[in-house]
């Protein structure tokens, strides 16, 4: 699997499509696969939603639930939910051409459960551009019409629908701004409130060009009137600063939530992971919302509130001094995975949280206060010899002042999902430990006292 598509929720279910492989363990001719569920936790597999026809296989778009029937797909006073996709031809790609990438449409009336593919395919014709895929639709209530935000080479193109059928070009942004070091896909638009205020935000995912190489998720801050989208700056942001979130996007018709939700790998080895009856998976769905740093606008990232449904009852720890080294077991605590553990400092200092094994394995997680980053550090963490640029030590910038400092992590036995003072600075690492790891330990060059440590076991 990889691409998120489709997230869509309705009538009490979250919908999660993706891009799907059936026959195969690598990638190959794309399908949506489908899954669902009440909590974004707990999850259903469902039938292949989408195949692939004579336009072509199924790569990356969108959902949305058509409550005005504008698409004329809907029944007996019933929504339909449309998906909007990416029809990829292969045969033209291998001739040589540049339109080998449409968008097409297809309907259900039966809560997603089964899919038709609209007769009149593609709605939205390549103009002769090699990148033209991903479409994000979502409804723009001022003007009463949809806005499909697509990925078109090196920028953003928008287009508008009273539809979801017939489609006007708006506007395109980004040529010469937003980091350009591959091709822009998986775009994402939708506002957050800033004090009671609408501030619209533009993902923009990109391929290779990331922090910290390979893949990765940017964003832009501005306003957008239906027909153009205006920064407020020109700085490049990056929603997760690991190697391992990729194609994120928010599913729709959430309310006053934003929840995010990426692929856990990168293009660099997504093909090539050691893993054997399954490969790759997608991160903890995320909360977004905007919070301040002195004169900077933020988008913070935490897991959802649903994860508490498989938690453990925590064991907490208070005033819990380290003094040069402490593993877990002394403090009567038997390491299980997956788990989540919270940290509270009032004091900045060097100091790192070592995942580890009984055949020298590790994987390292911490704070670096010379050069004010966050890391995690894959170098020594087991099976990394698959492709040259895995075993790595990856760093993100701390965005918050002062010397307070918190970081929550969620760990599987084959990731970690980073949460750095409430959401600020967030890395997703994978990992691959030739022997499942059993020991967690933190240490310092120096005496920290962590003001509160919290270990939650995650359970089913």
């Amino acid at each position: 699997m990889n691409d998120p598509n489709g997230m869509v929720y309705n009538n009490g279910v979250y919908h999660l499509f993706f891009q799907y492989h059936p026959n195969s363990s690598v990638w190959g001719p794309m399908h949506w696969g489908h899954a669902t569920s009440a909590d974004m936790i707990h999850w259903k597999r469902e039938a292949i939603a989408i195949f692939p026809d004579s336009l072509g296989t199924i790569f990356s778009g969108s959902a949305v639930v058509d409550k005005n029937n504008s698409s004329g797909f809907g029944k007996k006073g019933q929504a339909p939910l449309v998906a909007i996709f990416t029809q990829h031809n292969m045969q033209g790609e291998k001739s040589g051409r540049n339109d080998f990438q449409n968008q097409s449409i297809a309907f259900s009336i039966d809560h997603g459960k089964t899919w038709t593919k609209y007769a009149g395919n593609p709605v939205l014709k390549n103009p002769g551009i090699t990148d033209f895929r991903d479409p994000k639709v979502m409804w723009y209530k001022p003007q009463k019409k949809w806005i499909m935000t697509l990925a078109t080479k090196d920028r953003i193109t928008f287009y508008s629908s009273r539809n979801l059928k017939d489609w006007k070009k708006e506007s395109e942004f980004g040529e010469t701004v937003g980091a350009h070091g591959g091709v822009w896909e998986c775009p994402d638009l939708f506002t957050l409130d800033d004090n009671a205020k609408k501030i619209w935000v533009l993902i923009v995912n990109l391929n290779p060009g990331g922090p910290n190489r390979g893949s990765a998720t940017q964003y832009f801050l501005g306003d957008f009137d239906g027909n153009k989208f205006t920064p407020y700056d020109t700085v490049t942001r990056w929603i997760d600063y690991g190697p391992d979130e990729y194609a994120g996007v928010t599913w729709s018709n959430t309310g006053d939530r934003k929840i995010f939700l990426g692929w856990m790998s990168n293009w660099l080895y997504a093909n090539v992971v050691p893993t054997e009856t399954w490969r790759n998976a997608m991160t903890i769905p995320r909360e977004l919302k905007l919070k301040h740093v002195g004169k900077e606008i933020l988008i913070t990232s935490q897991p959802v509130k649903e994860l508490i449904n498989i938690q453990s009852k925590p064991f907490v720890f208070s005033n819990l001094k380290i003094a040069k080294n402490i593993n877990f077991r002394d403090l009567a605590v038997n390491e299980k995975f997956p788990c989540r553990i919270n940290l509270n400092l009032d004091e900045i200092k060097d100091f790192s949280l070592v995942l580890a094994n009984d055949v020298g394995d590790e994987t390292v997680i911490g704070f670096d206060k010379k050069s004010n980053q966050y890391f995690i550090d894959r170098t020594k963490s087991g099976k990394t010899d698959f492709q040259r640029d895995f075993a790595a030590k990856q760093v993100a910038p701390r965005f918050m002042d002062g010397n307070k400092m918190n970081i929550s992590l969620v760990i599987d036995v084959s990731s970690v999902e980073l949460f750095a003072d409430n959401g600020f600075t967030v890395m997703t690492t994978i990992f691959f430990p030739s022997k499942l790891y059993n020991q967690i330990h933190i240490q310092s060059p120096d005496t920290v006292t962590i003001k509160k440590m919290e270990y939650i076991v995650i359970g089913r």
